[in-house]
């Protein structure tokens, strides 16, 4: 895949004897499941819990949680895992994580304000902390040990480079979770470098059928955009189908991978796709929580760890269709 021109990577593999482990919320997974087997750590069995803003039906949180259970079972952790997509029910299913006393917590920030209390109070009470995906910039200073993502200032940059590249003139930035400041910062990167117009249409993304009537109403209305961005993988096949629907002629390209998107790269239904990683997302957040507590070990040197942007074609779809195919990227 082609790295993007101003992006930096910085990805620590830990490669480990394999294990047993088990998911959380609605999701207790046996020992062993999906992978594992052979000789345990040998360290203590810790409890960790991630905590998520992710709506229902969001495929990229699937994938995150791949990553985690698989590092989980290799680390011989409890792993716990619940999620709610309004700010104040986060921060309450993180307070009462904090109140079980586990022994890590993974959370995002995509509405960092109303985590800052409950992350002071999980410090408080010594539990270290990894964030994930959202709100890098607010990490450290809420404490966390370090934050493991993409920048997505510098993801969205690399989408505005791209529409140029292709030739576009004028792109709807389509933001599915009003608020959330990830996915402001994407289109604003846009923005800050694509040559043409950019205009941002809010739409409710856990509501499929209005997010695609929404979507196409603005291309009937809009005749000119020939670009349309999303910012999560679902969203890409709604605005697919909004495309078809008002008979515009954009190109339809987004942020992040899941089995769906790679068959529409093959279809040659979307131009790219912007790939972050969630399962390395996932992965390397209850990793560096068990080596933090088994070893001390601090991933990032105080800077962001990052797992993307890549910018994946068409032509990289033989190489993904497998892994996209079992839920691992």
């Amino acid at each position: 895949m082609r790295t993007a021109r101003t992006a930096a990577a910085l990805v620590a593999v830990i490669a480990l004897a394999g294990c047993s482990g088990s998911g959380g919320k609605d999701d207790e997974d046996g020992p062993g499941d999906g992978g594992g087997g052979g000789k345990g750590v040998g360290t203590p069995r810790l409890k960790i819990a991630m905590v998520t803003h992710s709506g229902e039906g969001d495929t990229f949180w699937d994938i995150v949680r791949s990553g985690a259970k698989q590092a989980a079972r290799k680390d011989d952790v409890d792993f716990l895992y619940a999620n709610d997509k309004e700010a104040k029910g986060q921060a309450e299913l993180v307070q009462s994580f904090v109140d079980k006393k586990v022994d890590g917590l993974i959370v995002t920030l995509a509405k960092p304000e109303a985590m800052k209390t409950v992350l002071g109070k999980a410090e408080t009470a010594g539990i270290p902390v990894v964030t994930i995906n959202s709100g890098a910039e607010f990490s450290v200073d809420f404490g966390a040990l370090s934050h493991i993502g993409q920048d997505e200032s510098v993801a969205g940059e690399a989408v505005g480079d791209e529409l140029d590249r292709r030739g576009k003139k004028k792109a709807l930035c389509v933001i599915h979770e009003q608020g959330n400041v990830s996915l402001e910062q994407r289109c604003a990167g846009v923005k800050k470098t694509f040559g043409g117009p950019v205009e941002n249409l809010n739409v409710e993304g856990v509501n499929a059928p209005g997010a695609q009537s929404s979507i196409s109403a603005k291309l009937q209305a809009a005749k000119d955009i020939d670009a349309v961005v999303t910012l999560g993988a679902p969203i890409a096949a709604l605005a697919v189908k909004a495309k078809e629907d008002a008979g515009s002629e954009a190109e339809v390209d987004t942020f992040d991978l899941n089995a769906e998107v790679v068959k529409r790269l093959k279809a040659k239904e979307v131009g790219f796709a912007v790939d972050q990683q969630p399962y390395l997302q996932g992965y390397l957040a209850v990793d560096e929580l068990w080596l933090y507590e088994t070893n001390a070990n601090v991933l990032g040197g105080g800077q962001p760890v990052l797992t993307g942007p890549a910018i994946v074609t068409g032509k990289d779809v033989p190489k993904l269709e497998k892994y996209t195919a079992r839920g691992t990227r």
